[in-house]
C-alpha cells in the first residue's frame, strides 16, 4: 500500500494492532492494521466511521481489507494531533479542556434515535459472563491493578448497573489519543470508533476522564467535568470504570 512511500508505525496496542502513517501526495494516509487473533472487528469500525461522518469528523475510509494475516483499514489523515502527544502533555490545562468539549459535541450531534448501533451494558456483561465462563479472564486484561478488586468481585460489580443517566451514542473508546485537536484547542475529529454505540453517556465521560490522569496526572479530572458541562457522578464514574477493566 506504500508502494515506496515513507511509512512509518505510529502506534502499537497491547493485543499486537499496528497502526502505520504513509506520507502520500496530497494528503497523508493511515492505516490500521489487526492481527487475526486480535479480537477486533475492523468491520464494525468501518461501518461506524461511514455512519457517523454523516454528524462529526472522522476519518474518511480509502480502503479496506484481509487476508489470512490480518485485516486493514486505510483512511485520510485529519488535521490535528491527538491529545496525548508530548506537545499536549505540556499543555495539559488545554488538553483536558479540549477533550471536555469535544466529547460534549460528539454527544451533541450523533442521533441516537438514528443509530444502528449499541454499546449497551447489558450487552457488555452478557459478553464478559461468556468470557468468563470459558475461561478468558487470565489477568491481561487486569494488570493495571487500579481498582483494587479481582476480576470475580469486579463481575460481580457490573452485574448491578447503575440506572441509565442520558443515553447518547458513546465513542466508545474516548480516551486522550483518540481526540484529535487544533493548536487552539478545539477538537478536530475522532479516531477509534470500533465499539461507537447507543449507551449512558457515564460508559465515555468515566474512562474520557480516567485517562486525564493516565495522560497528564492527577488532578485534571474536573477540569474536563467542566468543560463537558456535568458534575462527576462516583457511583457511576466507578461502575463504568469497572465494567472497562474487564474489557471495553
Amino acid at each position: 500500500m506504500a508502494a515506496g512511500r515513507s511509512l512509518r508505525a505510529v502506534w502499537q496496542n497491547q493485543r499486537g494492532g499496528l497502526t502505520y502513517e504513509i506520507d502520500r501526495e496530497p494528503t497523508r494516509v493511515f492505516v490500521k492494521w489487526a492481527p487475526p487473533e486480535h479480537g477486533v472487528d475492523l468491520d464494525a469500525e468501518l461501518e461506524r466511521l461511514r455512519w457517523a461522518a454523516a454528524y462529526v469528523s472522522v476519518p474518511e475510509v480509502l480502503d479496506h481489507g484481509s487476508d489470512d494475516e490480518g485485516a486493514w483499514i486505510a483512511t485520510r489523515a485529519l488535521p490535528g494531533t491527538n491529545a496525548a502527544t508530548e506537545a499536549w502533555r505540556r499543555r495539559p490545562a488545554d488538553a483536558v479542556a479540549g477533550l471536555g468539549r469535544a466529547l460534549r459535541e460528539l454527544h451533541d450531534r450523533l442521533p441516537v434515535a438514528a443509530c444502528p448501533f449499541s454499546w449497551s451494558t447489558e450487552t457488555r456483561v452478557a459478553e464478559l459472563h461468556r468470557r468468563a465462563d470459558a475461561g478468558g479472564f487470565d489477568g491481561l486484561e487486569w494488570d493495571r491493578g487500579r481498582l483494587s478488586l479481582d476480576p470475580a468481585a469486579a463481575i460481580r460489580l457490573v452485574d448491578d448497573a447503575p440506572p441509565v443517566d442520558v443515553l447518547v451514542v458513546c465513542h466508545g473508546d474516548a480516551c486522550a489519543p483518540n481526540t484529535l485537536l487544533a493548536d487552539d484547542g478545539l477538537c478536530t475529529g475522532h479516531v477509534d470508533l470500533g465499539a461507537l454505540g447507543i449507551a449512558d453517556r457515564w460508559a465515555d465521560l468515566a474512562v474520557a476522564s480516567w485517562s486525564c490522569d493516565w495522560n497528564y496526572g492527577p488532578g485534571w479530572q474536573d477540569t474536563m467535568f467542566d468543560a463537558y458541562g456535568v458534575r462527576p457522578d462516583p457511583l457511576r464514574i466507578r461502575y463504568y470504570r469497572v465494567l472497562w477493566d474487564l474489557g471495553p
